[in-house]
């Protein structure tokens, strides 16, 4: 399975995949309107994390044994079986945080939209995830690694 990894020696902190993300996950799929009206009630699944002068790109890895699932009491965490993407569901989220204290990346927050956490999806329907494919110095890349 793809996934997304970060080179955080190239990661600038410039926030596009951020932005991009947001984008993405808005209702219109413009960034001016997405930006400007939307904001408020969309979560970047992709947070840039820094310490220092180290940025990178902190997101959900789809582990292989995703402790967001085992948590998960509402079902609302599930794995996709032919892509092995690991999902979330808002309509079944109840906010009770339990992915979110189980992440041990952090990668899953609070999302804008009401009480339901939020996570990366990969950007579904795309072929290379929207942070991926608008990070200007190629500090992210969606490929497979063997573990």
């Amino acid at each position: 399975m793809k996934r997304i990894f970060a080179k955080e020696h190239l990661c600038i902190g410039c926030r596009l995949c951020e932005v991009h993300c947001l984008v993405q996950h808005s209702k219109s799929k413009r960034i001016i309107t997405a930006m400007t009206r939307e904001k408020s009630h969309i979560t970047p699944r992709v947070r840039v994390q820094e310490s220092g002068q180290v940025t990178f790109a902190l997101q959900c890895r789809h582990c292989e044994r995703p402790r967001c699932l085992e948590a998960c009491m509402t079902g609302a965490i599930t794995r996709d079986p032919k892509t092995g993407i690991i999902l979330h569901d808002a309509d079944k989220c109840v906010g009770c945080w339990m992915c979110l204290m189980s992440c041990p990346v952090g990668a899953i927050q609070r999302g804008r939209e009401g009480h339901v956490a939020s996570k990366c999806d990969l950007c579904q329907g795309l072929d290379v995830p929207a942070c991926v494919e608008n990070c200007p110095n190629e500090a992210l890349v969606f490929e497979e690694r063997s573990r």
